[in-house]
């Protein structure tokens, strides 16, 4: 387990620089196996390094594609897979490690589709209006993914959101749920600019 300041989504990346001792040999370890997976979860009180941290129980499975090893650190690019529970967690040794319980796949309906278009208009628009105000990690025009249902989770990942909304979308239970949190919380972001964005009409 790879507690971290961030929550990782389904078919989101991930780039880590990993420096500490306990991750290095949580590294050696999970390379052994294939496919090469830890998990990521959003730290609820403390600090990514020392140890010591309180943690939030849901999380996602990281699969690693991608490693370098400069001199003094280990660079990964991983991709967010399956949603998790931690049910208990265990002793450190040296990392954190837990007993987790997979949680469902969200399933797609083509009828959601319209949720999905307003869901990607909402999420645009706040990316560009934040962008006048802050350095942004992903653009407005990011591309997304041909399939729906990796693309809702895509709009989760990029929206400007903070991470206590984030934790929140990742615990949707359907993809119906993840759709109107998505667009519920993205619109709420209107308040924290000083002028509103300009209005679109749905049927566009």
């Amino acid at each position: 387990m790879f507690p971290l300041g961030s929550v990782l989504f389904p078919h989101m990346p991930l780039q880590l620089r990993v420096f500490e001792d306990r991750y290095l040999v949580m590294l050696s370890r999970i390379l052994e196996s294939d496919p090469a997976e830890f998990g990521v979860v959003l730290i609820e009180r403390g600090q990514e390094t020392g140890g010591g941290e309180q943690r939030f129980r849901h999380g996602t499975l990281a699969r690693i594609v991608q490693m370098v090893a400069p001199e003094g650190f280990v660079g990964l690019v991983a991709q967010g897979g399956r949603r998790f529970e931690v049910i208990d967690w265990l002793e450190e040794d040296p990392y954190p490690q837990a007993e987790v319980q997979e949680l469902a796949e969200l399933v797609w309906d083509d009828r959601l589709l319209p949720l999905r278009e307003r869901a990607e208009r909402e999420v645009r628009r706040a990316l560009a209006r934040a962008s006048e105000f802050s350095d942004q990690l992903w653009p407005p025009d990011v591309e997304l993914s041909g399939d729906p249902a990796a693309a809702a989770w895509q709009l989760a990942g990029i929206a400007p959101l903070g991470p206590l909304d984030q934790v929140s979308l990742l615990r949707s239970a359907t993809m119906e749920q993840l759709l109107d949190s998505v667009i519920e919380y993205t619109a709420a972001l209107g308040e924290a600019f000083p002028d509103e964005w300009p209005e679109e009409d749905d049927d566009q």
